[in-house]
C-alpha cells in the first residue's frame, strides 16, 4: 500500500458571513458586521484546491455542513429577542476550516496499523461546538473503509479539543512511521486557550500511539494573547521541518529539545521576531500556510497574498528562498474572504496520509469535479450576505438549496 499526504479542503459554505463569533480571533472580530461574499469565498477556495491538485496530483475536499442548524436554533429557543451572536451561531460556515475538523494519526504511527481520526469537539465556542456530529457523519463516509480507517467519537466536552490546528507530525516521509506533536494552551489570559492538554493526551491514547513517539508542548501564552488562537497561526510542520515563529512556544528551546530527543532529524526554520514581529506574523498568517513536499522532494510554502503585501514578511520570504534551506518556494494564493474571517490556507485543509484508493472517491478532486463544484457555486451561492440577513427565511431557503445542489452534483446524497 502506497501512502501519500492528501489535503482535504473545506468547501466554503453558502452561509459564509462575518458575525465576529470567535473570541481571540482578531481578524474575525475586526470584520464583524461587514458584508460577506460567499460566492467569491468559495471560488477562492476552489482555486486553491485546483492549484494544489496540479502541484501534487492529489487533492480532497469536505463539504459544507447543513446551515442554518435547525436543531441548534430550537435548542436556543430563538424568537428574535436574543443577542445577535446567538442568532448568528446556527448560520456559521466555520466548518470550512477543516484543520479543526479532526486530529489524524496515519497508519504507520498506530498500534493497529490503521489511520485514526478523532473529530474535534470545539467546545470553546458555541458556533463551532455544533459541528462535530455532522463532521463525524461526513468522516464516516469519506473514510468508511474500516480495513484502513477508524473514526472515533470526540473527546469529552470537559476537555476542549480543536483538532489538527494544534497537531503536527514529523517523519522522514509521509508513508513512514513518525513522531506526533501535540500543542496545548493554558487558561488565564485575555483570550481562551482552546486546546486542553488532556484532550491531546486522550486523542493520542485513543489512536494507539506509542507514548515514546508523542511530544506535548505548551503554546506561548503571549502568542494566544496576540491572536494566535491555534498553534497553526504561529508554526507549521512538514516531514522533518518545523517552520515556526521565535515566539510560538512557551519554552522555545525546550520544545526543540523535546522533539529532537525522539526525532533527531528535526530541521527548524525559525523566523526571528526582529525579522517578522509576532503581530505581523499573525496579521498576515505567514505560518497559517501549507508546507508541502513537491514531487521532486523540495518543499513549497503556500501563503496568503497578504504575505506578499507585507514588506517585512515578504523580505523574509525572499531571503529564505535565496538561502540553502529546506523551503525553496513561497507561493501566494488569494483567500481574502477566508482571511477576513480569521482563516488562512492552512485553516482550510485537513491533512490525511493514506492510500488514495482507500478513500471514498467522491471526496477526491479531479478537474471535472472541480468544474462541477465551481459551476454550482457560481450558480447558487449567495453573492453577498449582510449580518442583518441572518435569520431570514429567504436566505435560509437559498442556503439550503445551494448546498443541496452541490450534494446532487457530487452524488453524495447521504449528507442531504
Amino acid at each position: 500500500m502506497s501512502l501519500t499526504e492528501i489535503n482535504f479542503d473545506g468547501i466554503v459554505g453558502p452561509s459564509h458571513n462575518y458575525a465576529g463569533l470567535s473570541l481571540g480571533n482578531i481578524a474575525s472580530a475586526s470584520h464583524k458586521g461587514d458584508p460577506s461574499y460567499p460566492r467569491a469565498a468559495a471560488l477562492q477556495g476552489a482555486a486553491k484546491m485546483r492549484g494544489n491538485l496540479s502541484r501534487l496530483g492529489v487533492q480532497g475536499f469536505l463539504l459544507p455542513l447543513p446551515r442554518p442548524n435547525i436543531l441548534l436554533e430550537d435548542t436556543l429557543s430563538l424568537d428574535g429577542t436574543e443577542a445577535p451572536a446567538l442568532r448568528a451561531a446556527p448560520w456559521s460556515a466555520s466548518s470550512m476550516w477543516t484543520a479543526n475538523a479532526a486530529t489524524v494519526s496515519p497508519a504507520p504511527d498506530t498500534i493497529d496499523g490503521k489511520c485514526h481520526l478523532t473529530p474535534a469537539n470545539l467546545v470553546a465556542m458555541l458556533h463551532r461546538a455544533q459541528e462535530w456530529p455532522d463532521t463525524k457523519r461526513q468522516l464516516d463516509i469519506a473514510f468508511g473503509n474500516t480495513d484502513h480507517f477508524v473514526v472515533h467519537g470526540p473527546v469529552p466536552p470537559t476537555f476542549g479539543d480543536e483538532g489538527a490546528a494544534n497537531h503536527g507530525r514529523f517523519c522522514e516521509g509521509h508513508g513512514s512511521a513518525g513522531v506526533e506533536l501535540f500543542v496545548y494552551g493554558k487558561t488565564g489570559g485575555k483570550f481562551p486557550a482552546r486546546q486542553h492538554e488532556q484532550a491531546s493526551r486522550l486523542v493520542a491514547r485513543k489512536h494507539g500511539l506509542d507514548p515514546a513517539k508523542c511530544v506535548f508542548v505548551e503554546q506561548n501564552p503571549a502568542a494566544i494573547e496576540a491572536g494566535a488562537f491555534h498553534n497553526d497561526v504561529v508554526s507549521v510542520v512538514n516531514e522533518r521541518v518545523l517552520f515556526t515563529h521565535a515566539e510560538a512556544f512557551a519554552d522555545q528551546a525546550g520544545a526543540y529539545e523535546a522533539i529532537r530527543e525522539v526525532f533527531p532529524a528535526l530541521e527548524v526554520v525559525e523566523v526571528p521576531s526582529a525579522s517578522v514581529s509576532l503581530e505581523e506574523a499573525i496579521r498576515t498568517y505567514l505560518f497559517n500556510a501549507q508546507l508541502l513536499t513537491m514531487p521532486d522532494g523540495s518543499m513549497a510554502l503556500i501563503v496568503p497574498e497578504e504575505c506578499r503585501e507585507s514588506e517585512s514578511v515578504w523580505s523574509y520570504c525572499e531571503a529564505m528562498m535565496a538561502s540553502n534551506g529546506p523551503i525553496r518556494e513561497v507561493i501566494p494564493v488569494d483567500v481574502r474572504q477566508s482571511m477576513a474571517n480569521g482563516g488562512g490556507p492552512a485553516c482550510l485543509r485537513l491533512r490525511v496520509a493514506c492510500d488514495p484508493t482507500t478513500v471514498d472517491p467522491r471526496f477526491l478532486l479531479d478537474e471535472a469535479k472541480a468544474d462541477r463544484i465551481e459551476s454550482v457555486i457560481s450558480e447558487t451561492w449567495p453573492e453577498q450576505i449582510d449580518p442583518a440577513d441572518l435569520g431570514s427565511d429567504t436566505l435560509a431557503n437559498s442556503v439550503v438549496s445551494a448546498r443541496n445542489s452541490l450534494l446532487d452534483a457530487l452524488e453524495i446524497h447521504e449528507l442531504a
